[in-house]
């Protein structure tokens, strides 16, 4: 218990509360003999008015108050558009369009005879496709008298802010990278045009949703979006990632294909399928499909086939005075996910 310290003037308040001990003939009092009751002790506390404004008050407060040193964020969701598509930095920062052209050859053969003139011919031809190329900002900024008092303190200025402006860019280039933004012509990777559908079959339950099919039915699913690839383009394409609902993820990878082995669907695929090598789950693809239903996808992660094109990774400028607060602006630039063989991407809907 720490040590109360009281002046001449505050014992004596204590000591007109307190029952003498001594008798009526002694005026002089012996410390050791004063009893000072913890309610006699309270009331004079109460009484010196310590406490005298509101600010005081809060500043007293705040001395008993123990703050934990790790700050409890609000958690925020996975960002993976930039892990599960490939990222190229290819075009330079200073493109507004972002051209690429594709080449087909095409043309016939034939067993001539001698002094035939008739040759079959053989020619190629090409397309252009062309998208605009967006930035992505946001900004913080900090006034004048906190920028003072961060020096005077010799710390350095709250980079929480510009963690939260980082972060609200990435957050909106994710959903760019999946969702598209049709304002500026700008495609998504799960609506992008011209992919493969797969037509997701009923169970023996008269559903399509995984939760409802067998082991092997689901197997079925996970193997039949692959070959429609195959198939589509005559072994030209062959995936090799998979995507789809965590929900969905969480089943295959937890069920058991019978009761008695502790082999589940997802590593049984894995291991037997000879195609497709990574397996992951996507929040956005919950109630992509239509009428609402959950979708899946597979696609070959390559640059070679698709990519997220960022001409211009995330960047701040120099502050910038605006009467008395320096505002810091902060870009990315994109131009979105460019599928160059959309035959090698596959969806399938209602799992």
């Amino acid at each position: 218990m720490s040590k109360l310290v009281l002046n001449t003037d505050q014992l004596s308040e204590i000591i007109k509360n307190v029952t003498q001990v001594t008798d009526d003939n002694d005026s002089s009092y012996n410390m050791d003999d004063i009893h000072i009751s913890d309610e006699d002790l309270a009331n004079f506390h109460i009484g010196q008015n310590l406490i005298t404004d509101a600010t005081a008050s809060y500043f007293f407060l705040r001395e008993l108050e123990y703050i934990q040193r790790q700050s409890r964020d609000t958690k925020q969701k996975s960002l993976k558009g930039k892990l599960l598509i490939p990222i190229s930095t290819e075009t330079p920062e200073w493109a507004d369009t972002i051209t690429w052209r594709r080449l087909t050859k095409v043309g016939l053969a034939k067993v001539i005879a001698d002094y035939a003139h008739d040759f079959p011919r053989a020619d190629v031809y090409r397309e252009e496709f062309s998208i605009k190329v967006k930035g992505i900002g946001s900004s913080y900024g900090y006034n004048k008298r906190e920028i003072l008092q961060a020096r005077a303190m010799g710390k350095p200025l709250d980079r929480e802010r510009a963690a939260a402006c980082k972060r609200a860019i990435e957050e909106k280039h994710d959903n760019i990278i999946w969702e598209g933004e049709s304002t500026y012509n700008i495609q998504g990777f799960l609506d992008y045009p011209g992919i493969s559908e797969y037509t997701v079959p009923n169970g023996t339950g008269g559903d399509t949703e995984w939760s409802t099919k067998t082991p092997d039915e689901v197997l079925a699913d996970l193997n039949g979006i692959v070959d429609t690839i195959i198939d589509t383009t005559n072994g030209v394409e062959s995936p090799d990632t998979m995507i789809m609902p965590i929900l969905q993820f969480r089943d295959i990878s937890t069920r058991r294909l019978t009761d008695n082995t502790n082999e589940t669907i997802l590593s049984f695929f894995l291991k037997t399928n000879g195609i497709i090598k990574n397996i992951d789950w996507v929040t956005e693809l919950k109630g992509r499909g239509a009428g609402g239903s959950d979708r899946y996808m597979v696609y070959r992660k390559s640059t070679d086939y698709l990519r997220v094109e960022i001409p211009q990774m995330y960047r701040e400028e120099p502050p910038q005075q605006k009467g008395k607060e320096f505002e810091i602006v902060a870009e990315e630039r994109t131009a979105g996910v460019l599928v160059y063989y959309p035959l090698s991407i596959a969806y399938g809907d209602g799992i």
